[in-house]
């Protein structure tokens, strides 16, 4: 069954031959490898590019363990490239399995201290000579994104462009739940996510085994052996945490506390402070920063963590804290993120005078959202029954003086957008997943 992902395979196609690395990044069976081996070849091929101009190398195939050496892989690299003056396409899968190693003959003792790094070879090595190299045009997957992302801005300064995979949207979701209705659809999605195997499984206990799975086999194992943590149980413990109170304001301070206190563990927030690090280098949780409206400041705590898939989030759950709303706030947060905005939780705060006290209440807009010189203000709101509800869940928004637009995104799924008397828009769920300009036209 072929899962379409066409915004993100338009994003690549748009990338070829822009003299970048593209750098393919994401948490984990996320999609990568298909998005560029599968739908990125196919393109290529209906293109007319000949099959042996396209380079395609797993180095997580048992086969592919001597290309783990930079050295070694790129020979063979170069040995491919055909000298025809045709473009030639090298796409590389997880390529932070690429070694480092010195090339031989160096003698380390020679060298002075400061400069012994500098002396190894690297697939940053590999992939800045290949970037140089004529009609040569280089694609990479990566699933760490301290080994990755960051290294577009240092590394391969103004030579590579990083493209983030996320799990299926609703929107690529919904082709595959043809015939059902928009509610179970919906509920499905928020249980178990978009991680595309998870979404072709047939049954809930075997998306709920794989979820589960995942965990144990992968992400746990790959950020333990990564970054060499000798206590396990507190990184599990710290998932826990955070994945049982997604779009909760918290810091390093209060969650340490909080496993000191349950779990019986002696931890501090220096310690969670890094391993929160390492859970968003994995992916597996984004942050998100409060910034404070009129000010126009950023608060340095608290903060809130949202799941990169709400599957994922509520199989650390246990399945166990079906919160509709929480979930609901996440997908939303996912969803802007993959439409290219940078997303802010928003502070209003407002001077009141009781009982001849002056006070300072901070009130909070769930997401500002950022493109450019375009702004949104944007309130997440499950259900909204009456005046009252009505009146509470826009009271911030309200109190924003500038002419930004506003929307209140509900879970009355399929709501067409309408505007209050206030000029706040509002909008169902589903017709903002599933239209890529639903914020275009408010």
């Amino acid at each position: 069954m072929t899962i379409r992902r066409d915004l993100l395979l338009g994003r690549i196609i748009d990338a070829k031959h822009n003299d970048f690395v593209k750098i393919i990044t994401g948490i984990r069976r996320c999609g990568k490898s298909y998005l560029l081996f599968n739908l990125f070849k196919r393109h290529l091929l209906k293109s007319g590019v000949r099959k042996d101009h396209i380079i395609e190398i797993d180095l997580e195939n048992t086969s592919s363990k001597p290309l783990q050496n930079p050295i070694t892989l790129l020979s063979h690299i170069k040995s491919r490239i055909k000298k025809d003056g045709r473009w030639t396409y090298v796409l590389i899968d997880e390529i932070q399995n690429c070694q480092k190693v010195l090339p031989p003959g160096t003698d380390l003792s020679l060298i002075h201290p400061d400069d012994r790094e500098s002396a190894y070879v690297t697939f940053y090595s590999v992939l800045s000579e290949l970037r140089t190299m004529r009609r040569v045009d280089v694609y990479v997957t990566g699933s760490n994104s301290k080994l990755l992302i960051s290294d577009v801005a240092t590394v391969f300064r103004g030579r590579g462009q990083s493209i983030q995979v996320t799990p299926l949207s609703l929107s690529e979701f919904m082709p595959l739940r043809k015939g059902r209705e928009s509610q179970a659809i919906f509920d499905e999605y928020l249980t178990f996510g978009g991680l595309p195997k998870c979404v072709l499984s047939k049954s809930d206990a075997e998306r709920k085994a794989y979820l589960d799975d995942l965990y144990r086999t992968i992400y746990l194992k790959d950020i333990i052996e990564r970054n060499s943590i000798k206590s396990p149980e507190t990184v599990e413990r710290l998932l826990d945490v955070v994945m049982s109170g997604i779009g909760g304001l918290t810091n390093p301070c209060k969650i340490s506390d909080t496993m000191n206190t349950v779990a019986k563990l002696n931890t501090n927030h220096t310690t969670i402070g890094k391993y929160l690090g390492f859970l968003k280098n994995a992916f597996l949780v984004c942050e998100t920063k409060r910034y404070d409206v009129k000010g126009r400041r950023y608060l340095e705590s608290p903060c809130k963590y949202y799941a990169t898939d709400t599957g994922l989030r509520n199989a650390r759950v246990n399945f166990r804290q079906n919160e509709p709303t929480h979930l609901m706030e996440n997908v939303i947060y996912n969803e802007l993120l993959r439409r290219g905005y940078s997303v802010d939780v928003g502070v209003v705060q407002l001077e009141t005078r009781a009982a001849g006290k002056h006070e300072i209440r901070q009130h909070e807009i769930d997401f500002v959202v950022n493109q450019a010189d375009e702004r949104i203000y944007i309130q997440s709101a499950y259900a909204i029954p009456d005046p009252e509800k009505h009146a509470q869940e826009t009271f911030s928004l309200r109190h924003v003086k500038d002419s930004f637009r506003k929307l209140v995104i509900t879970g009355n799924l399929l709501e067409k957008p309408w505007r209050d008397d206030n000029g706040i828009t509002f909008m169902g769920i589903m017709t903002f997943l599933l239209d890529p300009k639903s914020l275009e036209t408010i």
